[in-house]
């Protein structure tokens, strides 16, 4: 199963490593120590701590437009004969992919996996927030 170092949990959660270091200091968040002593994140652990945090509003957009890959960790994959639904938790976002369970399959796609959605569409909108 996958394990995640501190610093990469940092980014996942889009926050400083200072932040995941009091998270699993506090016992929100749990650790486990490798034979060498550093402390990682088991991946699905992550993925149950990711999908129960509340979704999170920036404070503030201004001069930020939303780029088209978002990496992140995968929190719930649901399939069935034909097609798969695959949730992605990346930093605040919350994203959910229609794909074919032959694709989800072969990519080995399951809560803990650390994946990158990416994101093409006909219509991107960009806000301001009120001054």
């Amino acid at each position: 199963m996958a394990s995640y170092k501190i610093g990469e949990v940092a980014e996942l959660l889009g926050v400083s490593v200072d932040s995941v270091r009091r998270l699993a200091d506090s016992g929100r968040l749990a650790t486990v120590r490798t034979s060498g002593g550093q402390r990682v994140v088991e991946g699905r652990q992550l993925a149950r701590f990711m999908a129960a945090s509340p979704e999170q509003k920036p404070e503030t957009t201004v001069g930020r437009s939303a780029r088209n890959h978002f990496p992140g960790i995968v929190t719930r994959v649901v399939k069935d004969r034909v097609a798969a639904q695959v949730e992605i938790q990346a930093g605040p976002h919350r994203l959910v992919a229609l794909i074919t369970r032959e694709a989800a399959d072969e990519l080995g796609l399951a809560p803990g996996v650390r994946a990158v959605a990416v994101v093409k569409a006909t219509n991107v909108i960009v806000e301001l927030p009120r001054r």
